[in-house]
């Protein structure tokens, strides 16, 4: 294993090949491979490391409530009254392109919540831009922005994502100036992405979990 080579691969940030070029030296049948063969296992861990690096930075920049929530992980149970066939066509991304916008009712502890971060989870594995916000934290960071000369600054980030998850949407009523904000939002949204915005998730009319 030359040590040299294995430097000059952390210094140009190629974490993926040099890991595989380690474990090709531990593989018994490593000198029946061909140049082609052992080249392309480096490209294909290269190519692995930064996609599930990418991923890991999508979940991490969505903010979600659960980021451990999985589509794979829903329970449907018979008070839920949960449409599976309508959440797994959910979990294919599609409404995302066709800049269609999702409500999720139910009562609370009914799991809201959960899929909307299942749902998140889904569209970070696909490589698309997830933001997750409670309604009145948005509310309160527009507030601040436009006190401190960041309001347009902080519609941009809500405008540029592929799927705006806002959680808690609407439990109480909103004021003419909270109107507004949103308003703003779902004008933006509709400019840059086709659709308004992806607001408080669901499908979901049971009770409790």
């Amino acid at each position: 294993m030359n040590k040299d080579t294995m430097e000059k691969l952390v210094q140009l940030r190629l974490p993926g090949m040099l890991r595989a070029y380690k474990e090709q030296y531990e593989l018994n049948n490593i000198e029946e491979m061909t140049f082609e063969q052992r080249f392309t296992l480096l490209i294909d861990a290269e190519i692995d490391s930064r996609h599930n690096h990418l991923i890991e930075r999508l979940i991490k920049n969505a903010q979600l409530s659960d980021k451990g929530a999985s589509i794979e992980d829903i329970k449907y149970y018979a008070d839920r009254q949960l449409n599976k066939d309508l959440i797994e066509e959910l979990a294919t991304n599609k409404y995302i392109d066709k800049g269609e916008n999702i409500i999720i009712i139910g009562a609370t502890g009914s799991g809201k919540s959960y899929l909307a971060c299942a749902l998140g989870n889904s569209a970070c594995l696909e490589g698309r831009k997830v933001l997750y916000i409670r309604l009145p934290d948005l509310l309160t960071e527009l507030n601040l922005g436009r006190e401190q000369g960041d309001y347009k600054k902080i519609i941009k980030k809500y405008e540029k994502v592929d799927l705006l998850i806002i959680d808690e949407w609407l439990l109480v009523p909103a004021n003419e100036i909270a109107q507004q904000y949103i308003l703003e939002i779902m004008e933006r949204r509709y400019k840059a992405k086709g659709q308004y915005f992806v607001h408080n998730f669901l499908v979901n009319h049971g009770t409790s979990d």
